[in-house]
């Protein structure tokens, strides 16, 4: 090491030397175990876990006015050039 770096930075640079070695070995072998191990079957839920499903809601309009039409015609028009 040059003569300029403190001791300190040196132990530091070693420490994190280090800790990035211990990192890489842990995530390679994290990967190899997810890669080897075979896929978990889906788990089924209990009936009656879920509520069934009612009636579809009802389906809302709105009556537009003519103004309303003609800026929503517009608006439409403007988004369709681009």
């Amino acid at each position: 090491m040059p003569e300029h770096v403190s001791i300190l930075q040196q132990i530091g640079l070693a420490a994190l030397a280090l800790v990035t070695v211990a990192w890489v070995v842990g995530l390679v072998r994290l990967v190899r175990v997810v890669a080897v191990a075979p896929p978990e079957p889906p788990r089924s839920l209990p009936l009656g876990v879920l509520p069934g499903q009612g009636k579809a809601p009802a389906v809302e309009s709105v009556p537009l006015t003519a103004d309303e039409q003609d800026a929503f015609a517009g608006l439409v028009r403007q988004f369709s050039r681009r």
